[in-house]
């Protein structure tokens, strides 16, 4: 991997993606594995979860997702929508996060003085892992992009993947070649975001 600097840097937003991909599905799962065992969580609990969707699979999630939007999106505006999820399709997978609330609820229960706190550290403990993979993609040449279709989908794609109840949706992440380049975006002075002291 290159600097980590460098690395996060050139990690995108990249929309437009295809699935002209040379790396073979076993080395991004290798890589999610490490990605995923290596983000830290509050009080080591460990409560990410990833599914890596390819071919049909990676299809059939945003097959999904446009059976359920095309329900609640009015009609005259659904052609902009589906335009928007074939886009996401045409990438070479799919990252889905999860949280596993049965891990929160234990770690609640053992300590309650925090309850309230679990599901807060559990979410910033899957951006991380989020984090960590999308950069690991940019590193390996790819491009990807975070959608949160949740809840929306979430009882519909826990039951066709065959997925715990337990398992809580928290993003989708299409992965694939970037087809183009990322749109520049206006970035905030980082002297206005970071204070420093002493």
């Amino acid at each position: 991997m290159r600097n980590f600097q460098e690395a996060v840097l050139n990690r995108r937003t990249n929309y437009a993606l295809n699935d002209d991909v040379s790396i073979a599905p076993d080395r991004i799962i290798e890589m999610v594995e490490s990605m995923t065992q290596a983000a830290p969580s509050a009080f080591n609990m460990q409560s990410s979860r990833v599914v890596v969707l390819f071919g049909e699979q990676h299809e059939k999630l945003w097959h999904i997702v446009k059976k359920t939007l095309r329900k609640v999106v009015a009609p005259e505006t659904f052609l902009l929508t589906e335009e928007k999820v074939d886009g996401f399709a045409k990438a070479y997978g799919t990252m889905l996060y999860f949280d596993d609330m049965s891990v929160v609820d234990e770690m609640a229960k053992k300590y309650p003085l925090y309850r309230e706190n679990f599901p807060v550290w559990a979410q910033q403990a899957n951006g991380m892992v989020q984090f960590a993979i999308w950069t690991a993609l940019a590193d390996y040449g790819l491009g990807a992009n975070l959608q949160h279709y949740n809840p929306l989908i979430d009882t519909e794609v826990k039951s066709s993947f065959g997925l715990p109840s337990k398992w809580s949706l928290v993003a989708q992440m299409p992965f694939g070649s970037p087809a183009a380049m990322p749109v520049p975006i206006e970035k905030i002075p980082a002297a206005q975001r970071v204070k420093s002291f002493g």
